[in-house]
């Protein structure tokens, strides 16, 4: 028969195993919710539907969080400059990330191309044109454009009406929107009969089987988007996956089918 210090000793070996088993549970709980983070990356309003699609397979694959925000790549960057506290930054052009990295707020060599967009003259009424160079030559009514300030797009939007030699008689007529964004609800809406969007938000847009045309690129300079890592995901192991992410196979994918085109990668 135990004796009662061998039975007391007993017991305490138990609690002992128990509450050792106990801590290495919390420890190796612990550590699993280290491994996953959270990000918070601004975005090009151009982007939106893209966006949404790559995070949602981006957070099944890694356990990540990525919060995004939309704005004109022109805003945002005014944003990130006032000290807005992003981790990452995907742009509409290849000039705003530079300059974050020139000025020290992001991550020298972290950036990289990750799509280039295709512009679209664009009508929700499917009889207003199929070539979209005559329709322009008629001069419309109300042209939505993004402001040339703030939105790349449309910048490529001016370029394409200096290039047709239409940018004199057009000027008066045009509705300029912040974003890409808000120039692809003035049309949707009906305030302007037309106007220059990204073709990709066409594609995601239900019910735009209307007119439009595909500008031909050599009516504008490249739209080539840009993202970069900032100081502030430099320590973010969300942000730098999220990168790693974006030139991947599987994101490339996602980003074509959408209507980009993906660029050849290169080091700045």
């Amino acid at each position: 028969m135990a004796t009662p210090a061998a039975m007391y000793s007993h017991r305490s070996n138990r609690v002992r195993r128990a509450f050792i088993g106990l801590i290495t549970a919390c420890l190796f709980v612990g550590s699993g919710s280290a491994q996953a983070g959270q990000a918070s990356v601004a975005v090009a309003a151009n982007f939106t539907g893209t966006m949404t699609r790559l995070v949602a397979l981006f957070e099944q694959e890694t356990g990540h969080q990525i919060q995004a925000s939309y704005g004109s790549t022109g805003k945002l960057y005014a944003q990130i400059r006032h000290g807005a506290p992003y981790d990452a930054f995907m742009a509409a052009d290849a000039e705003r990330p530079r300059l974050l990295a020139d000025n020290g707020l992001a991550v020298a060599g972290s950036q990289m191309p990750y799509a280039e967009g295709r512009l679209v003259l664009w009508s929700r009424n499917p009889d207003l044109f199929r070539d979209g160079l005559p329709y322009l030559q008629g001069e419309p009514q109300r042209l939505a454009i993004g402001n040339p300030k703030t939105a790349p797009y449309g910048i490529a939007a001016i370029e394409v009406l200096e290039n047709l030699g239409l940018a004199d008689s057009l000027t008066p007529k045009l509705v300029s929107g912040d974003s890409i964004a808000q120039t692809f609800q003035f049309i949707a809406t009906g305030n302007a009969h037309a106007g220059f969007v990204a073709q990709a938000q066409v594609r995601a847009f239900q019910g735009a089987s209307g007119s439009a045309w595909l500008v031909p690129q050599t009516l504008h300079s490249p739209i080539s988007q840009h993202a970069i890592l900032l100081n502030r995901g430099i320590a973010n192991s969300a942000a730098r996956d999220w990168m790693t992410f974006l030139n991947g196979t599987k994101a490339q994918a996602i980003i074509r089918e959408d209507g980009y085109d993906i660029p050849q990668q290169s080091t700045h």
